[in-house]
């Protein structure tokens, strides 16, 4: 079993309840409110600038050459392709990319990335990948499950842009990539007196991206 496979299965209900929530299978069906849709896509783009700041930490952190280029390449995934997606889709709201940055942060998203930017600031790459790891791999297991629904690509379903950019292999690669990564960085520092911390860190940052699909999940009821 792979590294991150352990710490799957060692944050089994947490896992499920992010991969799986309600707001997931409504991106899926277009069943979603557009309301729910568009709260988490504004506080998601400032995720995304905090997430940025997590990986430019990671540059830091690196203890060689490769490790600093695998997180400058995350950086630059963040702000030159993944931020980009958000703007697109808030534009047929009439809201700029002044409009998303200057939005009020919900109490889920500070929770979150202060707790993956303490987790990094406090531990090595390797504790760091693990707090960035349910973010970066997780939207690409959910994206492909999402992908499987018939109608979760449909013309007609007004998420079928989400569904496909992180189903796609552009993002699909990047996950691979995070994976691979950390699978590098667990044979070289992952000791098993170290596992239960790093899995109560996965942990941890699962549970607070399921409470993440949960605000959004409130704001369109």
């Amino acid at each position: 079993m792979s590294f991150f496979e352990r710490l799957k299965t060692a944050a089994a209900a947490e896992w499920r309840a992010y991969t799986e929530h309600p707001f997931t299978n409504g991106l899926a069906d277009g069943s979603l409110p557009e309301a729910a849709f568009r709260h988490y896509l504004i506080q998601d783009y400032l995720f995304l600038i905090e997430f940025a700041r997590a990986y430019a930490l990671s540059v830091y952190k690196s203890p060689s050459l490769a490790d600093m280029r695998e997180a400058a390449a995350g950086v630059s995934a963040i702000l030159d392709v993944e931020m980009n997606l958000h703007v697109k889709l808030c534009a047929g709201w009439g809201l700029s990319a002044s409009d998303l940055e200057q939005a009020p942060p919900a109490v889920e998203m500070l929770a979150y990335t202060r707790y993956v930017l303490d987790t990094g600031m406090r531990g090595d790459l390797l504790a760091l990948k693990v707090a960035l790891a349910p973010c970066v791999i997780g939207y690409a297991e959910i994206a492909t499950r999402l992908a499987s629904h018939p109608d979760a690509l449909a013309a007609a379903n007004p998420y079928r842009v989400w569904t496909s950019e992180y189903a796609g292999a552009p993002y699909q690669d990047v996950a691979a990539r995070m994976s691979a990564h950390l699978e590098d960085l667990a044979a070289r520092y992952a000791t098993p007196a170290r596992e239960a911390e790093l899995a109560a860190i996965f942990k941890e940052a699962t549970r607070l991206e399921a409470d993440f699909w949960e605000m959004g999940w409130r704001a369109g009821r």
